[in-house]
């Protein structure tokens, strides 16, 4: 995961950012880091979608494609614990 620098960062309600979309679009597109606040506990962040964000590209549908194969062939490993989750990656 790549975490991105930001020089400022703005906090708005939805309402601000519904009036103003293509100002705050504006502002992330020159690397501001805008922040929306949806009541009293809900916010999210607003980020430009890069190629590499997207989930379902050519890469990530042929290794869904892949993992459908091995579960058919019986090709898994069952994991009932975090540490065993862990331990697969390497963490």
């Amino acid at each position: 995961m790549v975490h991105e620098i930001y020089d400022t960062m703005l906090v708005i309600s939805s309402r601000e950012f519904r009036q103003n979309q293509k100002k705050y679009f504006d502002k992330v597109d020159q690397g501001e880091q805008v922040i929306v606040q949806r009541g009293k506990d809900k916010s999210y962040v607003l980020s430009p979608v890069s190629e590499n964000d997207l989930y379902f590209n050519a890469e990530m549908i042929e290794r869904l494609k892949q993992s459908v194969l091995e579960v058919n062939k019986g090709e898994t490993k069952k994991m009932t614990t975090p540490k065993e989750i862990n331990d697969l990656l390497g963490l």
